[in-house]
């Protein structure tokens, strides 16, 4: 852990999770819900066929939905629309956001030590955007926020966002770390070539990580911030 956060000019956080609980006081399912409802208006007034199957009508996922609507090529109008929905969804949910533990010391502490930190994410910029306002966290991340674009292909497990982040701080892939709760998390750092820690607050996501060849796992960020402030041993 020392070796990770010792070796890193910038820290990568993905946001819902890492950050905080995006959707703990409005629930994803019923945010996904919200996104069925609005596609299967859209497919009454404009005459399309069906644009969700089975497997989304069941998802909890609004990302998942989200995605998998956009994959049937509907047309950009109806993505759009969809995509500006969840969007407003998820800064409304930002205002409502509970923050993962040791998360907001961990930022202002990485920022006291001289190091830069971004958010990569696959939620809307403005949603990470109103949540770090309304903690008091805008300052320590200063702008390097680089999330969901028009371009739903870029999303991670794509490395856009990532790469994004390494130009924006004009930082080399080797310097860098990536902290997030997905497989697609990993997957996008290890694209870029940034070393990767995994947030598993949990059994069920420290088995995904490990399944999926992650090496360096956490299960609360106290260990990161402990490792950057406690003083190495002579």
């Amino acid at each position: 852990m020392r070796g990770l956060i010792g070796n890193a000019h910038c820290v990568l956080f993905d946001f819902d999770g890492p950050v905080c609980h995006l959707f703990a006081a409005r629930p994803a399912d019923a945010v996904a819900g919200r996104l069925r409802q609005l596609a299967t208006g859209l497919e009454a007034d404009l005459g399309l066929s069906r644009l969700m199957n089975e497997e989304l009508q069941a998802s909890p996922d609004p990302q998942r939905v989200l995605l998998g609507i956009a994959a049937r090529r509907p047309g950009w109008g109806v993505v759009q629309r969809l995509e500006a929905a969840l969007t407003r969804e998820e800064i409304a949910a930002a205002t409502t956001a509970q923050p993962t533990p040791y998360a907001a010391a961990l930022i202002a502490s990485l920022t006291a030590r001289g190091r830069q930190v971004a958010v990569v994410t696959n939620n809307s910029p403005q949603a990470v955007e109103r949540y770090l306002n309304q903690h008091q966290l805008a300052g320590f991340v200063g702008g390097r926020i680089h999330g969901r674009t028009g371009d739903l292909s870029q999303l991670k497990p794509n490395p856009d966002c990532v790469l994004r982040a390494l130009r924006s701080t004009r930082t080399p892939a080797e310097r860098a770390l990536m902290i997030g709760d997905a497989t697609t998390d990993f997957v996008a750092a290890r694209a870029a070539g940034v070393a990767f820690l995994g947030y598993a607050p949990n059994q069920a996501g420290a088995d995904a990580f490990r399944a999926a060849g992650a090496e360096h796992l956490v299960r609360s960020l106290e260990e990161v911030l402990t490792a950057l402030v406690t003083p190495a041993p002579e």
